[in-house]
């Protein structure tokens, strides 16, 4: 079973679909390969091998833009693919500037100073 990417976007509230997104490589989480079937050893070591290595300390997490997550059922012996958007957004801060950050620029015909949106 399959679905085409225009009915994906199609059943969407919000898509976020841009090129930007393909530049990088994916963030590979690999979920229910521990067994130690030779098999499922070696689907495990193809999909590590598809994309590089990601070494957390040196990695900028503006460049993920993906995540693929990809779970083994060991009982149906089936695979499920997820592709996921990831977006990076700042936590703990007033709406206002949570959108000076992500340079957005807010109206602020309401307001008499910057202090009132900070």
């Amino acid at each position: 079973q399959y679905s085409l990417i225009k009915d994906v976007v199609s059943s969407l509230k919000r898509h976020r679909m841009h090129e930007q997104q393909f530049t990088h490589h994916p963030l590979l989480v690999l979920s229910n390969f521990g067994l130690q079937q030779i098999q499922v050893k070696l689907m495990a070591s193809m999909f590590q091998n598809m994309f590089p290595s990601i070494n957390v300390h040196r990695v900028n997490l503006n460049n993920i833009k993906r995540c693929l997550l990809v779970s083994y059922d060991a009982e149906t012996q089936l695979l499920d693919f997820r592709h996921y958007s990831v977006k990076v957004v700042p936590v703990g801060v007033s709406k206002g500037l949570k959108k000076l950050l992500q340079e957005k620029f807010p109206n602020m015909s309401r307001l008499e100073d910057i202090s009132e949106l900070l």
